[in-house]
C-alpha cells in the first residue's frame, strides 16, 4: 500500500500550492485554483524545497 504525506500547503495569489511526498513518486506539488483545476507536471523531486521552488515558480510565470 503507498502513502502519500502532505508537507505544504499555502495560499499564493488565488492559488493554493501544495507539496507532496508519495512513496511511489518521491517529492511533487500540484498548484490548484479557485475554479478548483489541478496543474503541475509529473516532474519528481528529491527534497521538498525542491518542489516547493519549482511550484513557486509556476505560479509567478502564470503557469
Amino acid at each position: 500500500m503507498s502513502t502519500t504525506k502532505v508537507h505544504l500547503l499555502i495560499s499564493i495569489n488565488d492559488l493554493i500550492l501544495l507539496v507532496f511526498y508519495s512513496e511511489s513518486d518521491c517529492w511533487q506539488f500540484r498548484l490548484i485554483s479557485a475554479g478548483c483545476e489541478v496543474f503541475g507536471e509529473r516532474k519528481l523531486y528529491y527534497t521538498p524545497e525542491a518542489a516547493e521552488k519549482a511550484g513557486r515558480e509556476w505560479v509567478y510565470q502564470g503557469y
